[in-house]
């Protein structure tokens, strides 16, 4: 052992990485892969993650932004949509085109969807809170009719918001939001909105609401902190604002170790690690190796609840 390292203490937050939703959505495209053979095609990326995009792909998987992309030659091979859920537009396409196709829709997106048509059907306008042109909004708004969904995505928009009926409006929110701006969000709608209605239960997934409490947890005690990530990931991204708000000002997202230039780390004492809920376990595994080669680490894991959530697969998979 080299007693020059450097200590460094590594706080583990827990839960971290993967959630059920992304765990399904990939054992959705190896289960395909094993029973029709490659190629398998994906719309979109089946999660916002390169590392695991890309180790599907190496498996056969073939990723496209659009099913036109298909050639004419594979339309009867599989074509699974990705965990974010799409618009009602793209099943009635892939029918169109005489496609087999797997939905790979996280379950709680579409409680979001459905709570969406149902508060629709009822007369009520949707206020949807999120990310433009997040393909889960894109989803969520695509499940009705153009122009029947607002999206919102501050506080400030709320003041101008312009609804056909202030007694008939309700809202729904992106599942991976910050918890802590969605609120503040919900409460401006309230305050402007008395009568607007809101989901049974909160939209924000189980998930989410984790990884973020978990880094509020440790982010007091951090010097630094390293989120696991792609930079297209709404919940990784989310996870480093609150790392900031909670005073660990040295936050940074990263895909994987090699990103990390190891002089931000001068003057760190005790690092945090977390992983966003499309991020593999392996690649906090590299952070901490990485780590390792450079100094003398301590991990302590830092656990504020156990998940023990799963959801079961499309059973054309499992027959």
């Amino acid at each position: 052992m080299n007693t020059d390292k450097k200590s460094l203490e590594i706080l583990l937050a827990a839960p971290r990485g993967f959630c059920a939703g992304v765990d399904r959505a990939i054992q959705i495209v190896e289960l395909s892969l094993q029973k029709y053979g490659a190629p398998v095609y994906v719309r979109h990326e089946i999660v916002h993650n390169k590392f695991v995009v890309d180790s599907l792909r190496d498996k056969g998987a073939v990723f496209v932004e659009e099913l036109d992309e298909i050639p004419a030659e594979h339309r009867e091979c599989p074509v699974i949509f990705s965990a974010h859920g799409v618009a009602k537009s793209v099943p009635k396409d892939a029918e169109a085109r005489n496609m087999f196709y797997i939905d790979a829709t996280c379950p709680l997106v579409s409680k979001v969807h459905r709570e969406a048509e149902r508060h629709y059907a009822q007369g009520h306008q949707i206020i949807l809170i999120g990310h433009k042109g997040h393909p889960e909004v894109i989803g969520t708004m695509g499940q009705l009719p153009d122009g029947a969904v607002l999206l919102v995505e501050t506080v400030e928009e709320v003041a101008t918001l312009t609804v056909e009926d202030e007694e008939n409006l309700a809202y729904c929110t992106q599942t991976t939001l910050s918890v802590d701006d969605t609120a503040a969000i919900v409460e401006a709608l309230q305050a402007r909105f008395p009568s607007v209605k809101g989901p049974h239960k909160e939209d924000i997934c189980y998930a989410t609401t984790n990884r973020q409490a978990a880094v509020k947890a440790i982010a007091g005690e951090a010097d630094a902190m390293i989120v696991l990530g792609a930079p297209n990931s709404s919940n990784s991204n989310r996870l480093v604002e609150v790392a900031k708000l909670e005073g660990c000002a040295k936050a940074m997202l990263v895909q994987r170790a090699a990103e990390i230039d190891w002089n931000w780390a001068e003057g760190v004492n005790t690092l945090a690690i977390t992983a966003g809920a499309s991020a593999p376990e392996v690649l906090v595994d590299e952070v901490i190796d990485a780590a390792k080669e450079r100094f003398d680490v301590s991990i302590r894991e830092v656990a504020i609840t156990e998940e023990n959530v799963n959801f079961k697969v499309p059973r054309v998979l499992t027959g």
